[in-house]
């Protein structure tokens, strides 16, 4: 059942990183971060919040659009979303190049670089953001391609939401079980074998079923060499549902910790309309708590903004495709959460 899980729509389009690539870091040397934009957009305080905020983002560029425009209103709102770190969804065409701009772009600013992994075969069951690498090797290359791209620079990586979770639900047929769970177990070996990278491996969320049903299934996947595991990406449970599901995970895969994606949880799920689409752009949601690695709860190692905020779901309730940001939204996201 797809509603319970909130599985398409997780793809994003990583244009910034070609214009990282392109333009080079635009933040200042001294991690100030403002943008060369116009949207003034910055750092948050390290202390509180180690990743980095991308200035070249879909979001910086509306804030200095409506600004240009004299949406003084709408430029503020949006402000809200441009500030916050949030994930880098990484291109399986550009994997490399990307992940060395969004990295470096990153160190330049003394930030973590917050990258998403996702490019499994047999992607999202074909649904909104299936696709994928073609086969296991493509998938392997893949892999090799995204860690020499991060180096030795510090990155967190939230890997292939949605992969275990759908191996569980029968989602995935049985018979790419096997090298899924292959496939996993070396990336985040790969990962690991990097020397500031913490990679975190994607567990489902609160709403889907049983933490019973999962637990196993981690572990086939590596978890237990991986820094912990990840929740709620993309979906909108609250973070104390999320944070009760990760803790009942955890006492089931030797203590992992966790980290939980609150980037559009602020209202919780939406439980109208379609069942079986009540996960793609529900009207009415709002933004969760900012990022920050001060969650006052050692089993809990950040809240992350894994989503875009404002970026669709696909193409559904009048969005555009999945990945593709989508300012009317973003502005009900961020209005909702004054």
């Amino acid at each position: 059942m797809y509603g319970s899980r909130g599985a398409g729509a997780r793809a994003s389009v990583a244009v910034a990183g070609a214009v990282l690539l392109l333009a080079g870091c635009s933040s200042s040397d001294d991690g100030g971060g403002k943008d060369a934009s116009g949207a003034g957009v910055s750092q948050q305080p390290k202390d509180k919040d180690p990743f980095w905020v991308n200035p070249d983002g879909n979001a910086a560029d509306q804030v200095a659009a409506y600004a240009k425009a004299g949406k003084d209103e709408d430029a503020a709102l949006i402000r809200t979303i441009a500030e916050q770190p949030t994930g880098q969804w990484l291109t399986p065409e550009n994997a490399e190049q990307e992940a060395r701009g969004f990295t470096e772009a990153a160190a330049k600013a003394d930030r973590d670089a917050l990258l998403v992994v996702y490019n499994i075969p047999h992607r999202d069951c074909g649904q909104f953001s299936g696709g994928g690498a073609a086969d296991g090797n493509a998938y392997r290359a893949f892999i090799d391609q995204v860690a020499k791209g991060i180096g030795d620079r510090a990155t967190t990586v939230i890997l292939e939401p949605d992969a275990v979770l759908h191996m569980v639900d029968g989602c995935t047929p049985d018979e790419f079980h096997e090298e899924r769970y292959d496939l996993l177990r070396g990336a985040v070996e790969k990962f690991k074998s990097l020397k500031n990278t913490k990679v975190y491996l994607d567990a489902g969320n609160a709403g889907w079923g049983k933490s019973d049903d999962i637990a196993e299934p981690l572990k086939l996947a590596g978890v237990e060499n991986a820094d912990g595991f990840a929740v709620n990406v993309s979906n909108f449970y609250k973070t104390p549902e999320s944070t009760k599901y990760g803790k009942e995970l955890s006492s089931k895969v030797g203590g992992k910790p966790f980290v939980i994606d609150t980037s559009r949880n602020g209202n919780g799920p939406y439980t109208g309309g379609d069942p079986e689409e009540k996960w793609c752009n529900p009207p009415a949601r709002a933004l969760g708590e900012t990022p920050t690695t001060k969650t006052d709860d050692e089993l809990v190692d950040a809240y992350l903004w894994v989503k875009r905020p404002g970026e669709s779901d696909g193409t559904c309730k009048g969005g555009p495709k999945a990945g593709q940001w989508w300012p009317e939204y973003a502005l009900k996201l961020a209005e909702a959460s004054k």
